[in-house]
C-alpha cells in the first residue's frame, strides 16, 4: 500500500511546487521618461554627451559599472534601484548611466575608470573627476549615503 500512494504524494508535491515562475519587479529602462518604480538609467554609447548634459543641468553622473554575471549587480536592479527613495533621489540630483563593462565603449569605460570589481559605483562631475567610488553592492541607505557624500564633495 505504502508504494502504491508514493506515485500520488509525489505527484501532488510536484504540481504544488511547479508552475511558471513569477514575475520579478520590473527593472526594464523606459524609453524615454523615467518611471515611478524604478531608476531611470540614460541611453548612450558614450560619457561625453552625459557629461555635457551634467554641466548644463548642474548635476552629477553617477556610473553603475556591472556585468551580465554579476549576481550582486542583478540584486542591486531588483532591491535598490526600484527603491522609492532612491530612485527619486537620483531622479532628482544625477545623470544615471549604467555602464556594461565587457560591451562596446564600457571595456574603454571600464579601463579609464579602472575597475575590476563589479558592480563599481562612481559619481563623476560634469569634467569626468571622480568625487565618490563604490567597489561592491551598496544598498539604499549606503547609495544614498554616498550620493549625499558625492553632492558634498562637488560643492568644494
Amino acid at each position: 500500500m505504502k508504494y502504491f500512494c508514493l506515485p500520488l504524494v509525489l505527484t501532488l508535491f510536484l504540481a504544488a511546487c511547479g508552475g511558471a515562475p513569477k514575475p520579478g519587479p520590473s527593472i526594464e529602462r523606459p524609453p524615454s521618461s523615467p518611471v515611478a518604480s524604478t531608476v531611470h538609467f540614460e541611453d548612450s554609447e558614450t560619457l561625453s554627451p552625459l557629461l555635457d548634459r551634467a554641466a548644463a543641468e548642474g548635476k552629477i553622473v553617477f556610473l553603475d559599472f556591472y556585468t551580465d554575471w554579476c549576481l550582486p549587480c542583478k540584486l542591486m536592479d531588483e532591491d535598490v534601484f526600484t527603491d522609492p527613495r532612491v530612485f527619486q533621489h537620483f531622479y532628482d540630483n544625477f545623470i544615471i548611466y549604467k555602464v556594461n563593462a565587457e560591451v562596446g565603449n564600457g571595456v574603454n569605460l571600464r579601463v579609464v575608470f579602472e575597475v575590476g570589481v563589479y558592480p563599481t559605483l562612481i559619481f563623476v562631475d560634469a569634467r569626468g573627476r571622480e568625487l565618490v567610488r563604490r567597489e561592491g553592492a551598496a544598498y539604499s541607505t549606503d547609495l544614498l549615503n554616498l550620493a549625499a557624500e558625492a553632492q558634498a564633495a562637488a560643492e568644494q
